[in-house]
């Protein structure tokens, strides 16, 4: 019983340390490389950028208002646990981001200095997005959440299988849209551009977060044709304590009766499974195929959703099966 409080204890530290060190590479990318060339974003903070530039409003108090409201939303939907954590990383950030404003020297404008100097937007924005991506991803990956439009996602993806970048995309593309209404912002060809830049920061963006977060969670399969089959599925078992289905296979050629291993695995476990593999059978053939999706025990959950009244005929049906 203690080894197990002592797991969960250390797992939340880990949770909260990396949500942390997420933050941190947040506040960086967005107050040194996007908000110095008034880059529009998406999400919460994007939409507080936004206004910060047109009303001169400090961003960090509009994005404690607007999350303040949509956590109350998040509480039913994701759970105390969930919400202790965006509780957290809201104010986490919304204080990161009013000292960095602070620490950081000023231009004229009141805006962050220009670290790349000037007319290096375009450069700005790919370094600003690719650390921002990488931030989220942190977040995301620990259970966490910076608040904003992250908690649409998160809710949407808690019960669906969609993508965190299609539903962020989503909400950042009214966001970043909503730049055509403000005049202070200059005409409409400024405001245009400010858009497509914007959009830039959004695809940029949510592709980093994809992909590391797909990355994290790419799995492969092997399929592992062997006379040492025994040994192979016993080493895999017992040191890895991963599953082994055993395929009978038939020789076409050759004709004769053989045993296929077939295991799916995290792509960072193929190593160790190619190294067993070695040292028991080095003239096993085996064949190591990227799937898209793996759900199940040890894997994905499967995100769908059934009716309640479906869900109650099946269940009906299947005992009337059985009476029968």
């Amino acid at each position: 019983m203690m080894n197990i409080n002592h797991k969960l204890i250390m797992n939340e530290v880990e949770d909260y340390f990396f949500i942390t060190l997420g933050l941190v590479l947040y506040t960086i990318a967005f107050t040194v490389f996007l908000m110095p060339y008034q880059i529009v974003a998406g999400g919460v903070t994007g939409l507080s950028a936004i206004i910060y530039y047109a009303t001169g409003f400090h961003l960090e108090n509009t994005y404690i208002i607007i999350n303040g409201i949509l956590l109350l939303v998040a509480l039913k939907i994701l759970g105390f646990k969930f919400m202790l954590k965006t509780i957290f990383a809201i104010f986490a950030l919304y204080f990161m981001l009013m000292f960095a404003q602070e620490i950081i020297p000023k231009q004229d404008n009141g805006l962050p200095i220009k670290l790349l100097g000037e007319g290096q937007d375009f450069m700005s924005m790919i370094i600003g997005c690719v650390i921002t991506g990488i931030a989220l991803a942190t977040v995301f990956l620990h259970n966490g959440s910076t608040g904003g439009t992250d908690i649409i996602a998160a809710s949407v993806n808690k019960y669906h299988n969609v993508s965190l970048g299609s539903v962020l995309i989503t909400a950042d593309f009214c966001i970043i849209g909503s730049c055509m209404f403000f005049p202070q912002f200059g005409d409409y060809i400024e405001r245009a551009h400010k858009v497509m830049f914007g959009f830039c920061v959004m695809a940029l963006e949510n592709f980093v977060l994809d992909y590391v977060m797909n990355a994290r969670r790419e799995s492969v399969q092997f399929l592992i044709f062997t006379r040492k089959w025994q040994e192979i599925a016993n080493a895999i078992g017992t040191q890895m304590h991963h599953g082994v289905t055993i395929l009978d296979g038939h020789g076409w050629y050759t004709g004769q009766e053989i045993k296929v291993l077939c295991i799916l695995a995290k792509k960072n476990e193929s190593i160790i499974i190619f190294r067993l593999i070695k040292m028991i059978d080095p003239q096993a053939f085996v064949s190591q195929s990227a799937v898209i999706g793996v759900y199940g025990e040890g894997f994905d959950e499967m995100k769908v959703k059934i009716k309640e009244n479906k869900k109650k005929e099946e269940v009906k049906e299947i005992e009337e099966d059985k009476g029968k």
